[in-house]
């Protein structure tokens, strides 16, 4: 929009009233299995190819259609992609939730509804826009049973005209959206150009809100969590998959499908891969343990009710050491729970899965990009410490649209880790598969097929001594315990290290996952509005690394802030550090379901702080 534009528009305003550009939280609340995703994927990439940074969450129900739903689209100038907790434009298209969403507004946000809804008439202080829904989709779509659909692209048009995007960006949008289907991308054209000309012909500009081109997303791209997991798994040389389709997991097997049909297939068009809908989560973890025990790279994917299911078998592979790696998508529990929201709540139990002494790796991705790079390190690390490797995603990471930079394209090696091939066989005679001859507690494995005779050996998930042979002996189970543990010890090493900024604050905070977005955020809420500096240490991995360690002694606090009610990573802290230094810790907990907003931590650190 020309500079001009926004002036005369501006004389018709309050005199209080400012122009708000690129920084502002739209709300569209629709009615599941409506179309309403398609709807928001096309205004949210909009504003995405207009250069303004982005990010959408969808609050979806877990029953049946019909129900609730919303949508929120965070765009910032200043690239903040967080959940941002107040909301600026509602689209009210359910009359169910209608007035509860307007009642919730702070005022001066703006509500464009469906007509017949008379939302107006609830408030005084709120700009609304009235839409004719129903009357405009007719005629774009004589088949009223498409109708409910197409409807929902009507306010992607309205609100374009509103909010300033530009319209020629729809249409691009559009068209990536409906890609294989011109038929469909033409019928929903037409609906944005009915909603489009209807603002222009009926609704005068009355809040503060636009969208103005900006060069802040060149060279990104957008892609859910899942998704990008999945293109890291095959980068990463995954051969097998055996999974049970669970909500937020289920898309990260089923994007990996598609890619490996695409290009895993071998010179005579046959898949030169495995990937198994198994009977259960019981089922699908005992497949990786075969396929990891045969040489595979093997993986599933689950959340917490099925992490559960695989806790005896997690112990197997601890115990055997039999390589893997699980992708746990967290949701809110106890049991069913909140089955479509998020949560941080299984760092805990996966940390140590399993009945007896087990210890677990765990790994942290707070983005799309470590997804995808992640991917490789856990299957990396799973063979190289013969264990299982788990990566703790979410939902609001797995199943929303993140930006995201191109993944670099793996240039390590593979590392398979201390495998005896029949060469080294030959040289060395032999070996005992669960002796530490390194004295990083990790033994050396050969792989079913190795053309030796002393290549066979049994992974025992009973009691064994140096050789894998039956025992029940205290001191052969003593030593193979305390190896396993020195194993882990030495992991420290060689998991992802964090992210760590450090000043002269003596405030420190420590976040993890999709945390972070809004943690970036509240340490420049905290700078800017309290004048208090805080310094960050972003946790990537379990176990913790010698930066934990010291991040926490230069401090005289340090807030762990994580989305469960109980301090799950503040109790994995309190159990690593030593004990002059666990009355350092403080807990900031959040347990609603919502992705971490900034607002809350400043808010809530603020009250702590005494302030």
């Amino acid at each position: 929009m020309a500079s001009t534009d926004v002036s005369l528009q501006a004389e018709s305003r309050q005199p209080e009233q400012k122009l708000v550009v690129n920084n502002m939280s739209i709300q569209v609340a629709t009615v599941n299995g409506s179309g309403s995703q398609s709807s928001n994927t096309v205004l949210l990439r909009s504003i995405f190819q207009m250069g303004v940074p982005v990010s959408g969450k969808n609050l979806f129900p877990s029953n049946i259609a019909g129900l609730p739903t919303w949508y929120t689209i965070r765009a910032n100038k200043d690239g903040y992609i967080a959940r941002k907790k107040e909301i600026d434009f509602v689209v009210a298209m359910n009359a169910e939730t209608a007035q509860e969403d307007v009642m919730s507004l702070a005022p001066g946000a703006a509500v464009l509804y469906d007509e017949p809804l008379n939302l107006s008439s609830l408030r005084s202080d709120l700009i609304f826009y009235a839409v004719p829904y129903d009357k405009l989709v007719a005629p774009v779509c004589p088949e009223a049973k498409l109708r409910k659909l197409v409807k929902n692209m009507i306010y992607v048009g309205v609100v374009a005209k509103l909010l300033e995007i530009d319209i020629a960006e729809v249409e691009k949008a559009i068209h990536k959206q409906f890609a294989k289907k011109v038929k469909a991308a033409n019928l929903n054209l037409a609906a944005v150009k009915a909603g489009y000309d209807y603002a222009v012909a009926n609704l005068v500009k009355r809040d503060p809100y636009f969208i103005q081109r900006m060069n802040k997303t060149a060279g990104k791209i957008i892609i859910d969590g899942n998704s990008a997991a999945a293109l890291g798994c095959m980068f990463a040389g995954v051969t097998m998959v055996a999974w049970y389709p669970i909500t937020p997991s289920s898309s990260l097997p089923e994007s990996l499908i598609e890619y490996m049909k695409r290009f895993r297939l071998g010179a005579d068009g046959k898949a030169t891969f495995a990937i198994v809908q198994a009977e259960d989560e019981l089922a699908a973890i005992g497949m990786v343990l075969g396929a990891g025990w045969a040489g595979a790279r093997a993986m599933t994917s689950s959340a917490g009710p099925g992490i559960s299911l695989m806790a005896e078998f997690a112990g197997l592979a601890y115990y055997a050491e039999v390589p893997g790696v699980i992708w746990n998508i967290q949701r809110v529990g106890p049991s069913t729970g909140l089955p479509t929201r998020t949560s941080q709540g299984d760092i805990l139990s996966t940390a140590f899965l399993s009945h007896g002494d087990t210890k677990n790796i765990l790994l942290l991705p707070c983005s799309a990009e470590e997804c995808f790079s992640m991917a490789g390190d856990a299957f990396d690390l799973a063979e190289q410490f013969q264990t299982l490797v788990f990566v703790m995603s979410d939902l609001d990471l797995g199943m929303n649209n993140w930006m995201a930079d191109p993944f670099k394209y793996p240039e390590k090696p593979i590392n398979r880790g201390k495998v005896l091939g029949k060469e080294d066989l030959d040289r060395l005679g032999g070996f005992a598969r669960y002796k530490d001859v390194d004295g990083d507690g990790i033994g050396y494995r050969t792989l079913p097929g190795t053309d030796h005779p002393a290549a066979a050996y049994f992974a025992r998930g009973s009691g064994h001594n140096e050789k894998a042979q039956y025992s029940e002996r205290p001191d052969d189970f003593e030593r193979n315990m305390e190896r396993l543990n020195r194993k882990f010890e030495t992991a420290r090493s060689f998991v992802p290290r964090p992210e760590v900024s450090t000043g002269n604050s003596k405030i420190g905070i420590i976040g993890y996952g999709t945390s972070h977005w809004g943690l970036i955020e509240s340490r420049d809420q905290l700078r800017q509005e309290y004048n208090i500096e805080t310094d960050y240490l972003r946790l990537r991995a379990y176990p913790f690394t010698r930066e934990v360690h010291d991040f926490v002694k230069q401090h005289d606090r340090v807030y762990v802030v994580e989305q469960n009610r109980d301090a799950q990573m503040l109790t994995l802290l309190k159990l690593d550090l030593e004990p002059a230094l666990i009355t350092r810790l403080r807990s900031i907990a959040h347990i609603h379901g919502l992705p971490l907003d900034a607002r809350s931590v400043t808010d809530e650190l603020m009250t702590m702080e005494g302030k």
